[in-house]
């Protein structure tokens, strides 16, 4: 049916495609693998007459050369293409893109018919025939679109990456729709990211790489292939594959032996050797070393200053004796201070077997009574 010969395309001077030889037969899938710009989008738009580039070679659709038609009438010769990211009217509703897609003049006696089988294949758009497309969602979407195409009454039907952005759940549901529409009779030429899924439902496959085929085979051998599994299917040989073994219990292992080498002390040795020196500190010049000053004889010695007596009863001691020296010092003046006739008594010495608070209100009393003397003593001329 689908007949691909030196199909080469050039992008200015990137060759996109180079030799690309393929054929798709009535009523059954073909899927094209790769990696990322490989190639493959580029083939099928070259085959539906939309591809931008340079295009070489021949394209056959049962026995006419459709390599230099117009997209137009590549549809006409029996070719619909759903594009990458689906290629809906999103505003308009699921019955109006649906008779879009019955616009070709091969369609239109047969307008009604392709409506039934698309909702046959899609029933869930029956109930979804007056909701607008962009309000739907992404499984929803993808059957509007493979139903848009299919209203043009194909015989091939060419499919890229029909199930990016698809959860895995409607990803699986697309496959079996399509696996039911080749049922119908219809090719179906599919390049898919999804390799497991679409040669679990392919008929044949291609390897596609660097814009050359490099392999063709069914969908069984490619499936079951190690070169296939390792670059497509995320695995090798599952002979390649250690078998996980659960680990032994830690009594039942046998002693272990150090392994020969440099111990960890060695290690740290060896990597402080190799650190550079600190460097030294500069000895003073000799003429700044202090001398030794000569031993002071013992009575000599002054004696050590006495700690500063913390103030009590917001009066410090150190300044009311300086006080009282400073006025000692100062002498009486011309008028000696008045004597009371009693003489002023001794305070009394606290007894050996007084207790210690007795002995500290003794002592405070005699500071009180001494700074009132010295008080009563200052001279006339400084007394404010």
């Amino acid at each position: 049916m689908l007949e691909v010969r030196g199909l080469s395309v050039s992008y200015g001077q990137h060759r996109a495609l180079d030799g690309v030889a393929l054929d798709v037969k009535r009523g059954e899938i073909v899927v094209i693998l790769g990696a990322n710009g490989a190639g493959k989008s580029t083939a099928l738009k070259a085959i539906s007459g939309i591809c931008e580039g340079r295009v070489a070679g021949s394209v056959t659709m049962q026995g006419e050369d459709i390599t230099a038609l117009p997209a137009h009438r590549i549809v006409e010769s029996g070719i619909a293409l759903v594009p990458e990211g689906r290629g809906v009217f999103a505003d308009l509703t699921v019955a109006e893109n649906l008779a879009l897609g019955g616009h070709p003049a091969r369609a239109r006696d047969e307008a009604a018919a392709n409506l039934d089988r698309v909702l046959a294949l899609f029933p869930r758009l029956i109930e979804r025939k007056r909701q607008v497309v962009r309000t739907m969602s992404g499984g929803e979407q993808q059957m509007v679109a493979i139903g848009r195409a299919m209203m043009s009454n194909p015989a091939l039907l060419t499919l890229d990456e029909p199930s990016l952005g698809l959860s895995p759940l409607l990803s699986k549901e697309l496959f079996q729709n399509l696996r039911r529409v080749r049922d119908t009779g219809i090719g179906i030429l599919l390049v898919e990211q999804n390799a497991r899924a679409s040669l679990a439902i392919a008929d044949r496959g291609y390897l596609l790489e660097n814009g050359h085929i490099v392999h063709a085979d069914s969908a069984d051998r490619l499936r079951n292939d190690p070169a296939v599994q390792a670059a497509y299917l995320g695995g090798g040989a599952t002979a390649a594959r250690r078998p996980m073994v659960a680990a032994p219990v830690a009594a039942a292992l046998p002693p272990q032996r150090a392994a020969a080498g440099p111990s960890p002390a060695d290690i740290a040795a060896a990597a402080m050797s190799a650190l550079p020196a600190a460097p030294q500190a500069r000895p003073a010049p000799a003429a700044m070393v202090p001398l030794a000053a000569p031993p002071v004889p013992q009575a000599a010695r002054p004696a050590p200053p006495r700690p500063a007596a913390a103030p009590m009863f917001g009066l410090a001691l150190d300044n009311v004796v300086a006080e009282a020296a400073a006025a000692s010092r100062a002498g009486y003046g011309t008028t000696p201070p008045p004597r009371s006739a009693a003489p002023r008594p001794a305070p009394a010495l606290p007894a050996t077997t007084a207790s210690g608070a007795d002995r500290l209100q003794t002592a405070l009393a005699e500071i009180e009574q001494a700074a009132a003397a010295a008080r009563a003593c200052r001279p006339a001329h400084r007394r404010p």
